[in-house]
């Protein structure tokens, strides 16, 4: 767990309707009910190949720190809720068993990121705040990675504090961005109480206070001679930013036995600006020193400039990135997928719905991933139920498509990794997290599995998680049996009632 981290109880950070069914299986006899639950999303944002998960760091610390004060008691008892609820609240203690998809790892729609079993009421609780971390982590990874790509190899840094949907926001945003490729965030509070590396040197203000943008330079320089980096479009960039630059840099910088790090350009058209810039700077002997670009960026933006041989070596990226704006809402859900019989034996569950995207996939479940053996690319998802032997990987297996059957591929010279590992044991958590760091350098080896077609911003290729046989049987057998019976109950009251 990442040093500094603040340990906050949010156990009051649910739906309400979250009590209210608590309330219910009480009263209801289902106190003692074992289910099952999967986190997982339906669709990509940004019509992307693939997601990135991240939050889960933020879900163990709350599933760690659920508990009920007097305080907490006292607003259910006024809101009507009866004392063996309150009982139940009083002596909480979260007992469920969590495994997880590894943060910083790519992910697709419709398969288990997050699966928990345990008592019902335990699990339903946690549907809010597990959501909320996992949904805004992963979203703002997923920007920044799409970022980070777009960058082919340049810096990128998150500047988006201030645009942010909150303080968490900017502080979890910047970790999530830093996790994707960032290689730091302009977030004070990231950098010391999470460890993302902060960086940033001075806003147009600091060149407005002084008489002359020369005079701003020279006492920044001054200030600072081992990390000088300036900004240098307040006025002019090219009639005056890029030459007082200049000038300081041999006044200052290099008598005091330093090397000037860069100049940043916040406005006008970065490509031709920075063109000029790279040619004004290397005939004054300042080859090495990097030219930083920002305002308003995203991956398309950063992309032509590229393409324009813009001559920028690092990309500040803020509101774009920081709110996902060309897609805010990362589509998480969780759902119901398995709970015991009277007997106490679990059974599958599954939602069905007339929008066939929202029909689940039923049963506790046990995913892999199958890389090729031969350049360890990802090959597709395979989702076994929890009963099933584990893939053997020195055979061939036949896939399908489970929304086109008919579409069949087999995989040979593979090696199957199971996704999730496990994160609670009963309530106790079993694994050490990694630190942000571990994650990050996992998440760009991950990325690295996928093959260029699914990296692709326009029309990449569909990844495939394919079912097993006995997993899509089994939700098949589920759409028949739970269908047809309960609309025809429902068709004859109407029938009678009207």
């Amino acid at each position: 767990m990442s040093e500094g981290s603040a340990q906050r109880n949010f156990s009051m950070l649910a739906d309400f309707y979250e009590f209210t069914m608590m309330g219910g299986y009480l009263e209801s006899g289902h106190r003692d009910t074992v289910a099952v639950f999967d986190l997982f999303f339906r669709r990509i944002p940004d019509g992307g190949g693939f997601a990135l998960f991240a939050g889960l760091e933020q879900v163990v610390q709350y599933l760690e720190n659920l508990s009920f004060t007097q305080e907490d008691l006292e607003y259910f008892r006024s809101r009507g809720f009866s004392q063996t609820f309150l009982d139940y609240l009083r002596d909480f203690h979260f007992c469920c068993d969590v495994w997880s998809v590894p943060e910083g790892t790519p992910v697709f729609p419709n398969e288990p990121v997050i699966t928990i079993r345990g008592p019902l009421l335990q699990a339903q609780l946690v549907e809010t705040m597990t959501l909320l971390s996992v949904n805004f982590q992963s979203l703002i990874a997923t920007k920044a990675n799409r970022v980070v790509r777009a960058s082919q190899g340049r810096t990128v840094v998150e500047f988006g504090s201030r645009r942010a949907q909150g303080v968490d926001a900017a502080v979890l945003g910047a970790r999530a961005a830093y996790i994707a490729g960032c290689a730091g965030t302009a977030n004070t509070m990231a950098d010391s109480t999470l460890g993302i590396p902060a960086a940033g040197t001075m806003a147009h203000s600091w060149v407005q206070v002084f008489d002359t943008e020369y005079d701003a330079f020279r006492a920044y320089a001054q200030a600072y001679p081992d990390q000088c980096t300036l900004l240098v479009d307040t006025y002019n960039t090219l009639r005056s930013g890029i030459p007082n630059a200049i000038r300081v840099f041999n006044e200052v910088v290099l008598p005091r036995g330093y090397r000037p790090v860069a100049v940043r350009i916040d406005s006008g058209d970065l490509a031709y600006l920075s063109k000029r810039a790279r040619a004004m700077l290397d005939k004054a002997g300042f080859r090495d020193v990097k030219i930083m670009a920002s305002n308003s960026l995203d991956e398309y933006i950063i992309r032509d400039l590229l393409v324009q041989n813009a001559a920028i070596d690092i990309f500040g990226v803020g509101e774009n990135l920081i709110t996902s704006k060309s897609e805010p809402v990362f589509g998480g859900v969780y759902k119901l997928v398995a709970s015991a019989d009277k007997s106490g034996v679990l059974q599958p569950r599954i939602k069905i719905s007339e929008t066939v995207a929202k029909i689940t996939v039923p049963g506790f479940k046990r995913p892999y991933r199958l890389y090729s053996r031969e350049n360890g690319k990802a090959l597709a998802d395979y989702i076994a139920l929890w009963e099933e032997p584990p893939v053997d990987d020195s055979r061939d297996m036949t896939i399908f498509d489970p929304h086109a059957i008919w579409k069949r591929k087999t995989v040979y010279g593979y090696v199957a990794k199971e996704l999730q590992v496990q994160v609670f044991d009963k309530g106790r958590r079993c694994c050490d997290l990694p630190s942000v760091e571990d994650i990050r350098a996992a998440c760009a080896a991950q990325v690295d599995t996928l093959w260029e077609e699914s990296l692709r911003f326009e029309y990449p290729h569909r990844y495939y998680v394919d079912l097993s046989q006995t997993l899509w049987d089994t939700q098949q057998r589920l759409l028949r049996d739970m269908s047809l019976p309960q609309v025809d109950a429902a068709a004859d009251i109407y029938k009678e009632e009207f």
